[in-house]
């Protein structure tokens, strides 16, 4: 039977870029950050509440997981905003939302009162977005 999740991937387009949006904007932990050759990380971060859940930063380039014509195929479709990642949440969204809007991130959705919650749409260095919710108002 399964358990739990302990990892879950997001592609990215440039692995030192990410490494400074999801840790430097995002704030989030580093929990490994190992080579595995040809210019290529295991890089894994985790949410400061959650270090149970590591999320790998996956480059997308030609290797064992992608052939060429994939490879860049997945980078036009990640850097067009093809892939909505995950669900984030938080305790105070509009502070939240402020907080990171003056580091740079970039939102696709001011925060707005939806029926499950406070939600706010936003994208990383590489495309793909992500809602950024307050599940429950304080």
């Amino acid at each position: 039977m399964i358990t739990k999740l302990t990892h879950t991937c997001i592609y990215v387009l440039d692995q030192q870029r990410a490494y400074d949006f999801y840790v430097n904007k995002l704030g989030f932990l580093v929990h490994t950050d190992a080579p595995m050759g040809e210019g290529v990380r295991w890089l894994t971060v985790t949410p400061p509440e959650q270090p149970e859940l590591e999320i790998t930063l996956y480059l997308v380039s030609e290797g064992p997981m992608f052939d060429k014509e994939t490879a860049e195929t997945m980078r036009v479709l990640v850097s067009k905003g093809t892939f909505g990642a995950a669900v984030f949440t938080c305790k105070d969204l509009l502070a939240t939302y402020e907080e990171l809007t003056a580091k740079g991130v970039v939102f696709k959705k001011k925060p707005t009162k939806e029926f499950y919650g406070f939600e706010a749409l936003f994208v990383d260095d590489s495309g793909n977005w992500f809602s950024l919710a307050q599940l429950e108002r304080q």
